[in-house]
C-alpha cells in the first residue's frame, strides 16, 4: 500500500520542491513570518500551487499579526473544502483545495467582518497569480 501511495504522489513531488510538498501534501505548516506571501500587498489572487484553481483574492487579505497569509473569505466557497482536524491535541478546521485536496491552512473564527473568519494559509500552498507561471 505505501508503494503505491507513492508512486501516486510522484507527480506532486515532481511538480513541488519538497517543502511545497511537506506543506501541501502532507499536511505540514511554514514557520510564521517566513513564506512568500504573508506580507504581501499587491491586488489580484491567489492560487492553488497544486492545480492552479483560484482560491482567495487580494481584496480579502488582511494582516491578522499571525506571519501566515489570511484572508475573511474565499473566492468561491465550492473552490475549498473545510474538514475537521483533530491533529496535535486541538480541534480546528483544515482547509483543503476542493479540485485537488491540497492543504492550505486553517480557518479559525476570529477575523474581521464581514464573515468574522481568518483563513490562516500557508504561503506555500498558494501563488500569487502575477507569479504564476506561463501556460499553468
Amino acid at each position: 500500500m505505501a508503494d503505491e501511495r507513492k508512486n501516486d504522489d510522484d507527480p506532486w513531488r515532481a511538480q513541488l520542491t519538497p517543502e511545497e510538498y511537506r506543506i501541501c501534501r502532507e499536511k505540514g505548516t511554514e514557520r510564521a513570518f517566513t513564506g512568500r506571501y504573508w506580507n504581501e500587498q499587491r491586488p489580484g489572487a491567489y492560487l492553488c500551487k497544486c492545480c492552479a484553481k483560484p482560491l482567495f483574492d487580494a481584496d480579502t487579505k488582511f494582516d491578522a499579526g499571525c506571519g501566515w497569509p489570511s484572508f475573511y473569505a474565499p473566492l468561491e466557497k465550492s473552490a475549498i473544502k473545510e474538514i475537521m482536524d483533530l491533529s496535535h491535541g486541538m480541534v480546528r478546521t483544515e482547509v483543503t483545495c476542493r479540485h485537488c485536496g491540497c492543504h492550505l491552512g486553517h480557518v479559525f473564527p476570529d477575523g474581521p467582518q464581514p464573515t468574522g473568519e481568518r483563513y490562516c494559509i500557508n504561503s506555500a500552498s498558494i501563488v500569487h497569480e502575477q507569479d504564476q507561471p506561463e501556460g499553468k
